[in-house]
């Protein structure tokens, strides 16, 4: 059983893996960075340390100094949230090496999905559709250019270590394709030391559908539904739901059983997130899987009523899992807004700086996962978002509607901040239909032009 655990993050989830873990009786210890000494996480965690200076490679990033902290401090296992190194195979691996338990699947598992290119074969090979391009790594220029004409442009340049929206460009003609080829191997080796690159067909208009795995270390793996993350800006989340309402129950159903398929068959463990290109057509397609706990984890709590940290704890401690895929129940639609300390209108520079004063929302069916307090100051080092503001209601519109309530509700003050944006879209009627797709935001406020 783990009963002391590191938690290798900062920010809202760090403070979400501390409460978790304060409720199954589990110590915490918060490592935090020089711009982090009053961080809530901190001050939340039955121990801290401090591994480094404010920047993340010094920090967050420096898997000598979190292990020897971990050693140091004699946690048995580490949670390492979402970004920095939460799909970091090198990271887990050592883990693994040491004797410390890492909440996340086994390392090799990491390293195979973490490229794209390994990702996409294996999920091919376990019967799980794939958007149309190229078999591995492009050898060259020229191959890109006759694959392109095979399966015809519009087509994408992607990274195969890709994350975070790097290293990708759509191109629609020869003449592009030449010009962008060197310059997506050079961002490619820019962000992820790694210039490997690959092509797909554009799905055109399309949703961005992932399902929730949870999969056990004796075999056992089940789906907690989908959600609909196709609210997006330059391929970053911005509102999230559950259930999707473009899928009916027969394509769901389909699309849950190979994500669970796929992921038993490729050895997963613990939680995993697939994620799907649907097109107008409803024909989805495998675009990559998620090693780790998403940002969007709570709306999929709020309709299954599961906790997916207590989850993902109890199958690293080697229990079995308690439910068959016949006893998840989605109940009612859930919906998450990001806040971000940025300025949409001066295209969304970030506003870092000391919050002033601080009302956060409530009420039947809201919840708020943050970190922030009155007083904080918010470090211009790391991301910008804040607070994710989620809604639950019997519908979808209910749900609308109570989301709308809690983020018109919410007062921040000292910074600047999305809040009148993410109204902005709430208020859309396109979205209340939903009538909408990845492009929603650049073709409705030009944001993503600029």
């Amino acid at each position: 059983m783990i009963k002391k655990l590191l938690v290798a993050n900062r920010g809202e989830i760090a403070v979400r893996i501390i409460r978790a873990c304060r409720e199954m009786g589990i110590r915490t210890i918060a490592i935090y960075s020089e711009a982090d000494k009053n961080a809530l996480h901190t001050k939340l965690a039955d121990e801290a340390i401090c591994i480094g200076p404010a920047t993340s490679k010094k920090s967050y990033l420096d898997v000598k100094a979190i292990l020897e902290a971990a050693c140091l401090m004699g946690a048995d296992s580490i949670h390492p949230g979402y970004g920095f190194l939460s799909e970091n195979a090198k990271f887990a691996k050592r883990c693994e090496e040491i004797g410390i338990k890492f909440i996340g699947p086994k390392s090799e598992i990491i390293e195979l999905l973490g490229n794209k290119v390994k990702a996409k074969q294996s999920m091919k090979k376990a019967g799980v559709p794939v958007v149309p391009g190229s078999d591995g790594v492009l050898k060259s220029k020229e191959e890109a250019c006759r694959l392109a004409e095979q399966i015809k442009y519009p087509v994408m340049l992607k990274a195969s270590a890709g994350g975070g929206g790097k290293g990708i460009r759509i191109v629609k003609s020869k003449n592009e394709l030449e010009k962008e080829y060197d310059m997506v191997k050079q961002e490619a080796k820019i962000s992820f030391n790694d210039d490997d690159i690959y092509l797909e067909k554009v799905i055109e208009n399309p949703r961005h559908i992932e399902f929730q795995i949870l999969a056990d270390e004796h075999g056992n793996c089940i789906h907690l539904g989908e959600r609909d993350c196709t609210i997006q800006r330059k391929n970053q989340k911005i509102i999230e739901e559950t259930p999707s309402s473009v899928i009916d129950e027969k394509t769901r159903e389909k699309m849950g059983q190979i994500a669970a398929k796929a992921a038993k068959e490729i050895g997963y463990t613990n939680a995993g997130t697939i994620e799907f290109l649907l097109d107008k057509d409803k024909n989805f397609y495998f675009m990559e899987m998620n090693t780790r706990i998403q940002v969007e984890h709570p709306i999929t709590e709020m309709v299954t009523d599961l906790d997916l940290i207590k989850e993902q704890i109890k199958i690293a401690s080697n229990e079995k899992l308690q439910y068959k895929q016949k006893d998840i129940k989605i109940s009612g639609y859930s919906m998450e807004a990001r806040i971000n300390a940025e300025n949409p209108a001066k295209n969304f520079m970030p506003c870092p700086g000391k919050i002033t004063g601080l009302h956060l929302p409530g009420g039947n069916g809201i919840r708020v996962d943050t970190a922030i307090y009155s007083d904080y100051t918010i470090p211009p080092t790391y991301d910008s978002m804040i607070a994710k503001v989620i809604a639950h209601g019997k519908t979808r519109k209910e749900a609308i509607a109570k989301l709308k309530s809690a983020v018109a509700e919410l007062v921040v003050e000292g910074i600047e901040t999305n809040v009148e944006f993410i109204l902005d879209i709430l208020n859309n009627a396109d979205f209340v239909t939903n009538n909408y797709d990845t492009s929603f935001i650049e073709r409705t406020y030009n944001y993503g032009n600029k």
